[in-house]
């Protein structure tokens, strides 16, 4: 499978001036899956054996050239170029929609933790499309969020991490 070019992930977060947003630009994937794996998945099979996703830093766009300056700053992103995601394993369930758990291990800062995340999957013409969102503490991957004007701006620690990816043949 590969990614389809429409695929996104995006981080949203809380400061105390205000709400921010910071998508990645680019997604670089490695995915191994059975032949036939969209209609697999979507039975309820594990037909994708492996998945790696990986988002350059540097490619993260805030929208707002100070912010993103910020952003690579406490991403270490000089030292730590990349965030990765390796899926280990999944599990799905069937019931009214193709919902599930997707278990794997995500690189930030140069710090890898295992991470388990709810999932949704459906048909996109053609294309497996896979959606969600994670709930992401920044400390845990040891990156300091961003204080700035002397203190009277802070970032709140826990970002939400959404991915609305497509997987075609």
């Amino acid at each position: 499978l590969k990614l389809r070019a429409e695929s996104r992930v995006w981080f949203d977060g809380k400061s105390t001036v205000r709400d921010w947003s910071c998508k990645a630009t680019q997604i670089d994937a490695v995915i191994d899956a059975d032949a036939g794996a969209v209609a697999g998945v979507l039975k309820g099979q594990k037909a994708v054996k492996t998945v790696t996703l990986t988002f350059p830093a540097a490619k993260l766009d805030c929208a707002n050239g100070t912010m993103n300056g910020h952003m690579m700053k406490a991403l270490n992103g000089a030292t730590n170029p990349n965030i990765t995601f390796v899926l280990s394993g999944y599990e799905l369930s069937t019931a009214a929609a193709v919902k599930g758990t997707l278990n794997g291990a995500l690189t930030i800062n140069g710090v890898t933790k295992p991470i388990s995340m709810p999932a949704e999957f459906a048909a996109a013409g053609g294309a497996l499309h896979v959606t969600g969102k994670y709930a992401l503490t920044m400390t845990e991957w040891q990156v300091v969020p961003p204080r700035l004007m002397m203190g009277a701006m802070k970032v709140d620690p826990v970002i939400t991490v959404n991915f609305d990816l497509q997987l075609q043949p």
